[in-house]
Protein backbone atom coordinates (compact mmCIF):
# COMPACT_ATOMS: atom_id res chain seq x y z
CA UNK A 1 0.00 0.00 0.00
CA UNK A 2 1.70 2.89 -1.35
CA UNK A 3 1.43 6.15 0.53
CA UNK A 4 1.11 6.24 4.28
CA UNK A 5 1.95 8.44 6.02
CA UNK A 6 4.33 7.52 9.12
CA UNK A 7 5.89 8.92 11.69
CA UNK A 8 8.39 8.00 14.46
CA UNK A 9 10.20 9.12 17.33
CA UNK A 10 12.52 7.63 20.16
CA UNK A 11 14.61 4.98 20.44
CA UNK A 12 14.70 1.63 22.22
CA UNK A 13 11.97 -1.37 22.20
CA UNK A 14 9.46 -0.57 19.18
CA UNK A 15 5.90 0.18 20.14
CA UNK A 16 3.19 0.64 16.91
CA UNK A 17 0.60 2.73 17.14
CA UNK A 18 -3.03 2.40 15.16
CA UNK A 19 -5.86 4.38 15.34
CA UNK A 20 -9.60 4.27 15.54
CA UNK A 21 -11.87 4.68 12.42
CA UNK A 22 -12.37 8.39 11.08
CA UNK A 23 -9.27 9.32 13.38
CA UNK A 24 -5.66 9.83 12.74
CA UNK A 25 -2.41 8.62 14.58
CA UNK A 26 -2.57 11.76 17.14
CA UNK A 27 -5.68 9.64 18.52
CA UNK A 28 -3.90 6.98 20.20
CA UNK A 29 -1.82 8.24 22.79
CA UNK A 30 -3.46 11.83 22.21
CA UNK A 31 0.45 13.62 21.63
CA UNK A 32 1.69 12.33 24.72
CA UNK A 33 5.77 11.39 24.24
CA UNK A 34 5.74 9.35 27.48
CA UNK A 35 6.18 5.97 25.81
CA UNK A 36 9.18 7.71 23.83
CA UNK A 37 11.08 9.40 26.87
CA UNK A 38 10.64 5.69 28.85
CA UNK A 39 13.03 4.22 26.09
CA UNK A 40 10.91 3.44 23.48
CA UNK A 41 11.12 3.80 19.14
CA UNK A 42 7.32 4.67 18.88
CA UNK A 43 6.17 3.75 15.34
CA UNK A 44 2.31 5.72 14.60
CA UNK A 45 0.77 5.78 11.06
CA UNK A 46 -2.72 7.41 9.16
CA UNK A 47 -4.70 4.41 8.40
CA UNK A 48 -4.93 4.27 4.28
CA UNK A 49 -7.23 7.30 3.79
CA UNK A 50 -7.08 8.76 6.61
CA UNK A 51 -5.16 11.88 7.99
CA UNK A 52 -2.30 12.43 5.31
CA UNK A 53 -2.44 8.73 3.88
CA UNK A 54 -3.21 8.12 0.14
CA UNK A 55 -6.54 6.70 -0.79
CA UNK A 56 -7.01 3.09 -0.96
CA UNK A 57 -6.76 1.48 -4.97
CA UNK A 58 -10.26 0.28 -4.82
CA UNK A 59 -13.42 2.01 -2.54
CA UNK A 60 -14.08 -1.61 -1.24
CA UNK A 61 -10.18 -2.03 0.14
CA UNK A 62 -10.22 -0.80 3.57
CA UNK A 63 -10.96 -3.97 5.27
CA UNK A 64 -9.23 -5.87 7.79
CA UNK A 65 -7.53 -7.88 5.68
CA UNK A 66 -6.15 -4.16 3.69
CA UNK A 67 -5.52 -3.24 7.70
CA UNK A 68 -3.31 -5.66 8.62
CA UNK A 69 -1.31 -5.24 4.97
CA UNK A 70 -0.62 -2.33 6.07
CA UNK A 71 0.85 -3.12 8.95
CA UNK A 72 3.07 -5.61 7.63
CA UNK A 73 4.23 -3.46 5.35
CA UNK A 74 4.74 -0.89 7.95
CA UNK A 75 7.08 -2.94 10.06
CA UNK A 76 8.79 -4.13 7.07
CA UNK A 77 9.60 -0.69 5.57
CA UNK A 78 10.80 0.30 9.14
CA UNK A 79 13.00 -2.53 9.58
CA UNK A 80 11.04 -4.18 12.47
CA UNK A 81 11.20 -7.59 13.27
CA UNK A 82 9.08 -7.71 16.25
CA UNK A 83 6.98 -5.37 17.95
CA UNK A 84 4.39 -4.25 20.64
CA UNK A 85 1.26 -3.55 18.93
CA UNK A 86 -0.99 -0.60 20.63
CA UNK A 87 -3.95 0.26 18.66
CA UNK A 88 -7.86 1.83 19.27
CA UNK A 89 -10.98 0.32 17.95
CA UNK A 90 -10.30 -0.46 14.31
CA UNK A 91 -6.76 -0.43 15.46
CA UNK A 92 -7.47 -3.04 18.28
CA UNK A 93 -9.72 -5.46 15.38
CA UNK A 94 -6.74 -5.00 13.19
CA UNK A 95 -3.78 -5.89 15.73
CA UNK A 96 -5.92 -8.86 16.38
CA UNK A 97 -6.23 -9.63 12.80
CA UNK A 98 -2.68 -9.20 11.96
CA UNK A 99 -1.42 -11.09 15.19
CA UNK A 100 -3.57 -14.16 14.24
CA UNK A 101 -1.87 -14.28 10.49
CA UNK A 102 1.71 -13.03 11.90
CA UNK A 103 2.71 -14.06 15.60
CA UNK A 104 6.33 -14.17 15.24
CA UNK A 105 5.91 -10.39 14.56
CA UNK A 106 3.85 -9.61 17.59
CA UNK A 107 5.74 -9.04 20.84
CA UNK A 108 2.76 -7.61 23.10
CA UNK A 109 -0.50 -6.50 22.78
CA UNK A 110 -3.01 -3.42 24.06
CA UNK A 111 -5.93 -3.00 22.96
CA UNK A 112 -8.24 0.01 23.57
CA UNK A 113 -11.73 -0.05 23.10
CA UNK A 114 -12.51 -2.77 21.16
CA UNK A 115 -16.20 -3.06 20.17
CA UNK A 116 -16.51 -6.22 17.91
CA UNK A 117 -18.53 -9.01 18.87
CA UNK A 118 -17.91 -12.09 16.41
CA UNK A 119 -21.34 -13.40 17.60
CA UNK A 120 -22.96 -10.14 16.72
CA UNK A 121 -21.85 -9.66 13.33
CA UNK A 122 -22.00 -6.20 11.78
CA UNK A 123 -24.35 -3.96 13.38
CA UNK A 124 -25.74 -0.55 13.08
CA UNK A 125 -25.05 -0.61 9.36
CA UNK A 126 -27.90 1.87 8.52
CA UNK A 127 -26.27 4.07 11.13
CA UNK A 128 -22.38 3.85 9.29
CA UNK A 129 -23.99 4.88 6.43
CA UNK A 130 -25.32 7.32 7.43
CA UNK A 131 -22.28 9.07 8.65
CA UNK A 132 -20.67 7.95 5.33
CA UNK A 133 -23.38 9.77 3.35
CA UNK A 134 -23.13 12.84 5.90
CA UNK A 135 -19.30 13.12 5.01
CA UNK A 136 -19.51 13.19 1.91
CA UNK A 137 -21.71 15.13 1.03
CA UNK A 138 -21.77 17.95 4.00
CA UNK A 139 -18.24 17.43 4.95
CA UNK A 140 -17.08 17.65 8.93
CA UNK A 141 -21.02 19.41 9.57
CA UNK A 142 -22.55 17.04 7.26
CA UNK A 143 -20.98 14.17 9.60
CA UNK A 144 -22.07 16.00 12.72
CA UNK A 145 -25.44 16.52 11.67
CA UNK A 146 -25.51 12.67 10.83
CA UNK A 147 -24.11 11.60 14.07
CA UNK A 148 -26.75 13.92 16.45
CA UNK A 149 -26.20 14.09 20.28
CA UNK A 150 -23.49 12.42 21.73
CA UNK A 151 -25.00 10.08 23.88
CA UNK A 152 -22.90 10.79 26.50
CA UNK A 153 -23.72 12.27 30.17
CA UNK A 154 -23.61 16.22 29.64
CA UNK A 155 -20.14 16.51 31.28
CA UNK A 156 -18.23 15.36 28.27
CA UNK A 157 -20.86 15.92 25.30
CA UNK A 158 -18.94 19.30 24.37
CA UNK A 159 -15.97 17.33 25.02
CA UNK A 160 -17.09 14.67 22.51
CA UNK A 161 -18.27 17.49 19.66
CA UNK A 162 -14.86 19.02 19.96
CA UNK A 163 -12.76 15.89 19.09
CA UNK A 164 -15.08 14.87 16.48
CA UNK A 165 -14.56 18.35 14.58
CA UNK A 166 -10.97 18.29 15.23
CA UNK A 167 -10.22 14.75 14.30
CA UNK A 168 -12.43 14.52 10.98
CA UNK A 169 -10.70 18.39 9.97
CA UNK A 170 -7.23 16.30 9.96
CA UNK A 171 -8.28 14.40 6.50
CA UNK A 172 -6.69 15.01 3.29
CA UNK A 173 -9.27 13.15 1.63
CA UNK A 174 -12.08 12.84 3.03
CA UNK A 175 -14.36 10.75 0.80
CA UNK A 176 -12.01 8.07 1.54
CA UNK A 177 -13.06 8.36 5.15
CA UNK A 178 -16.42 7.54 3.96
CA UNK A 179 -15.61 4.60 2.22
CA UNK A 180 -13.83 3.46 5.36
CA UNK A 181 -16.95 4.40 6.84
CA UNK A 182 -19.13 1.93 4.95
CA UNK A 183 -16.80 -0.90 4.95
CA UNK A 184 -14.80 -1.42 8.07
CA UNK A 185 -18.02 -1.94 9.89
CA UNK A 186 -18.89 -4.64 7.29
CA UNK A 187 -15.52 -6.39 8.04
CA UNK A 188 -15.19 -9.35 10.43
CA UNK A 189 -11.13 -9.25 11.76
CA UNK A 190 -11.95 -12.80 13.29
CA UNK A 191 -14.21 -15.34 12.95
CA UNK A 192 -14.83 -16.72 16.92
CA UNK A 193 -13.85 -15.55 20.18
CA UNK A 194 -11.89 -19.27 20.50
CA UNK A 195 -9.34 -17.87 18.05
CA UNK A 196 -8.07 -14.63 20.21
CA UNK A 197 -6.71 -18.07 22.24
CA UNK A 198 -3.80 -17.80 19.43
CA UNK A 199 -2.76 -14.49 20.80
CA UNK A 200 -0.22 -15.95 23.33
CA UNK A 201 1.65 -12.90 24.14
CA UNK A 202 1.55 -9.95 27.13
CA UNK A 203 -1.80 -8.24 26.59
CA UNK A 204 -4.03 -5.07 28.13
CA UNK A 205 -7.39 -4.70 26.90
CA UNK A 206 -8.46 -1.23 27.69
CA UNK A 207 -12.03 -0.68 28.83
CA UNK A 208 -14.51 2.19 29.00
CA UNK A 209 -17.65 2.29 30.88
CA UNK A 210 -20.47 2.61 28.90
CA UNK A 211 -22.19 5.92 30.13
CA UNK A 212 -18.77 7.67 28.46
CA UNK A 213 -18.68 5.84 25.36
CA UNK A 214 -21.32 3.37 24.58
CA UNK A 215 -19.96 2.95 21.23
CA UNK A 216 -17.10 0.52 22.79
CA UNK A 217 -19.26 -1.53 25.26
CA UNK A 218 -17.77 -2.47 28.23
CA UNK A 219 -18.63 -5.78 28.05
CA UNK A 220 -16.90 -6.62 24.43
CA UNK A 221 -13.69 -5.68 26.31
CA UNK A 222 -14.64 -7.70 29.20
CA UNK A 223 -14.74 -10.64 26.39
CA UNK A 224 -11.49 -9.49 25.10
CA UNK A 225 -10.03 -9.55 28.17
CA UNK A 226 -11.45 -12.80 29.02
CA UNK A 227 -10.28 -15.00 25.75
CA UNK A 228 -6.83 -13.62 25.32
CA UNK A 229 -4.20 -15.41 27.50
CA UNK A 230 -2.35 -13.53 28.70
CA UNK A 231 -4.39 -10.40 29.13
CA UNK A 232 -5.58 -8.16 31.89
CA UNK A 233 -8.56 -5.63 31.90
CA UNK A 234 -7.61 -1.85 32.65
CA UNK A 235 -10.60 1.00 32.83
CA UNK A 236 -10.83 4.12 35.05
CA UNK A 237 -12.90 4.08 38.41
CA UNK A 238 -16.38 4.97 37.69
CA UNK A 239 -18.09 8.19 36.72
CA UNK A 240 -14.65 9.69 35.58
CA UNK A 241 -12.50 10.60 32.11
CA UNK A 242 -12.18 7.31 30.67
CA UNK A 243 -8.99 5.89 30.59
CA UNK A 244 -8.74 5.95 26.26
CA UNK A 245 -8.81 9.75 26.17
CA UNK A 246 -5.74 10.37 28.59
CA UNK A 247 -2.58 9.70 26.69
CA UNK A 248 -0.43 9.79 29.71
CA UNK A 249 -2.29 6.87 31.51
CA UNK A 250 -2.75 4.89 28.44
CA UNK A 251 1.30 5.23 27.73
CA UNK A 252 2.09 3.90 31.64
CA UNK A 253 -0.58 1.12 30.81
CA UNK A 254 1.28 0.38 27.13
CA UNK A 255 5.05 0.89 28.45
CA UNK A 256 3.92 -2.28 31.28
CA UNK A 257 2.88 -4.55 28.43
CA UNK A 258 5.38 -3.62 26.89
CA UNK A 259 8.31 -4.71 29.82
CA UNK A 260 6.27 -7.45 30.07
CA UNK A 261 6.98 -8.55 26.53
Amino acid sequence: MPGLSVEEAGEGAPVVLLHGLTATRRYVVMGSRNLERGGHRVIAYDARGHGRSAPAASPDAYGYEDLAGDLLEVLDERGVDRAVLAGASMGAHTIVRFALQHPERVAAVVLITPAYDPDAGPTGLDRWDALARGLRDGGVDGFLAAYGEPQVPEQWRETVRTVLRQRLSAHEHPDAVADALRVVPRSRPFAAWSDLGAIDVPAAVVASRDEADPGHPYEIGERFAAALPNARLVCEEPGKSPLAWQGGQLSRVIAEVAERA
